[in-house]
């Protein structure tokens, strides 16, 4: 597992394998950035012209490898670009110091140690940096046998004369946001065959439960017993029958409580309705929402704000077989309200739309539900950005702004009142799915508020792009899972704490 720490040393004589400076973009070359003055007159002032004859500009996220020759004790310098500084590195955006933290540290898989040198004048920025670094620090070789893959980097140091004080709050504040993480993609990279949903609800038990959670999971039999039509319907084509989580965390002191639902489709074939096959090979992606609600509940047990939490994990696989439920049937919800399901691969909204009538007996001040839910917000908004929807317009803004102040893209988006009556059914009360492809998206979140009580204030993230990660990795985000809005959710327990 890889550490953090702070320390205020001189990186000219601090002891590592590979020493990591930021630098910033100029007219004339790249130049280092806030805390590497000493840094630089130990090369005598011409670091900045080495890098510039590698091609080093110091654009955002941009690396390169130099030799050091003895001027430090480092033996390999690792530059990264931060950018250009519009004034001064004490307004360093905090999500360009964690992509450039990340991007470096993950350069240096196979080395034991590392130090970065990064603008951290300030708390905020010390475990910016110390985050990014640890999500950076990300490996999954659980599956690989032939000893090729080389191993994160296992000791970093975040070097910051200011804000080292109180580091052992920002260095442990840093770690918990990155184990929260770190769990969310381990789970969405674990293949179905070792993940279905009574192995996640077991998951849930376990690490819910060490972190101080009280857990509680319902069966397949229980659930029937229980109306939850949606989470039976989409589970009851597969050997693997659904299971519904609930966890919850509380504080003596809080005065609000908020409630997340997560997706926890552990594979979706798309049932009858088969998918594509290109389509389908990433499907073990489905159960991110309820990944990052899993993954969020342990973060803020860890760092215990004043506020009361609870979660619902809506797990199910969804496959066709003798058993799988039929376009054209209808199904009775926890709610009450009765769906006719005309496509068996919207099933998402299916499972949540149970999950958010159960969380709403709980009586929170908000309902967030999180899900992987249509290839339509990849269409509108893309890999990297996730779609919010409210029944509140001031709930939508606060989403987007605690997503922004994450790091984790987010983009507010409209339920406009015309889009219901696509999704009117002639037998039933409403249909899963709208006629026309145009607007999906949105679609789909006006179905899912037709299961939130009137005076609850609700917000649906979807972030089927956002999950997982088909390209290249960037910054702090790997290849495969990403964990996507768990520090989103997190960030809003915070929020709420505080009001």
């Amino acid at each position: 597992m890889t550490t953090v720490r702070l320390n205020s040393a001189d990186p000219v004589s601090f002891d590592t394998d590979a020493l990591i400076v930021g630098f910033r973009s100029g007219p004339e070359g790249p130049h280092p950035a806030t805390g590497a003055e000493s840094l630089d007159a130990a090369f005598g002032g011409r670091l900045a012209a080495t890098l510039t004859a590698v091609g080093f500009s110091g654009k955002p996220g941009e690396l390169a490898k130099v030799p050091v020759f003895g001027a430090i004790a480092a033996p390999l310098l690792v530059a990264v670009g931060l950018g250009g500084s519009a004034k001064a590195d004490t307004t360093a955006d905090a999500e360009t110091l964690r992509r450039a933290a990340g991007a470096a540290v993950r350069s240096l898989a196979g080395t034991a140690r590392a130090a970065l040198l990064l603008p951290a004048e300030s708390a905020d920025q010390a475990e910016a940096v110390a985050l990014g670094a640890l999500l950076g620090a990300y490996g999954f070789s659980r599956y690989r046998t032939n000893g090729e893959v080389k191993e994160p980097v296992g000791d970093l140091t975040v070097l910051s004369a200011n804000g080292a004080d109180g580091s052992d709050g920002i260095a442990g504040r840093a770690s918990v946001l990155a184990e929260s993480v770190t769990l969310v993609r381990d789970l969405v990279n674990t293949p179905p065959s070792d993940l279905w949903p009574a192995k996640f609800a077991e998951i849930a038990e376990q690490r819910g439960g060490a972190a101080g959670l009280s857990v509680e999971v319902l069966d397949e039999k229980q659930l029937k017993d229980g109306g939850y039509g949606g989470l039976i319907g989409v589970g009851q084509g597969s050997v693997n029958p659904p299971r519904l989580v609930r966890l919850s965390y509380t504080h003596p002191e809080a005065t609000k409580t908020l409630a997340y639902v997560g997706k926890g489709i552990t594979f979706d074939s798309g049932g009858l309705s088969l998918k594509p096959s290109a389509s389908m090979d990433w499907m073990k992606s489905d159960m991110g929402g309820a990944g990052a609600v899993l993954g969020a509940l342990i973060g803020v047990a860890r760092l215990a704000p004043k506020v009361n939490v609870v979660g619902y994990l809506c797990l199910a696989e969804n496959l066709p077989s003798g058993t799988a439920q039929r376009p054209s049937d209808v199904i009775h919800s926890y709610s009450g309200k009765t769906v006719e399901v005309l496509d068996t691969d919207a099933e998402g909204r299916l499972v949540l739309m149970d999950g958010i009538a159960r969380a709403a007996e709980d009586s929170p001040d908000l309902i967030v539900d999180v899900a992987t839910l249509t290839g339509a917000q990849i269409v509108a908004l893309g890999w990297r950005t996730a779609g919010v929807m409210a029944n509140d317009d001031a709930v939508r803004e606060l989403v987007v702004e605690v997503a922004g102040a994450a790091g984790e893209g987010a983009w507010g988006m409209p339920l406009p009142e015309e889009l219901r009556k696509g999704l009117d059914s002639p037998i039933a009360d409403i249909a899963n799915l709208q006629p026309e492809r145009w607007g999906s998206m949105l679609a789909a979140g006006i179905f899912l508020k037709e299961f939130v009580p009137d005076g609850v204030r609700w917000a649906h993230i979807d972030m089927a792009g956002p999950a997982f990660n088909k390209g290249e990795p960037h910054g702090y985000t790997p290849k495969g899972g990403t964990g996507a809005i768990t520090r989103t959710l997190i960030g809003l327990a915070e929020r709420h704490a505080s009001i």
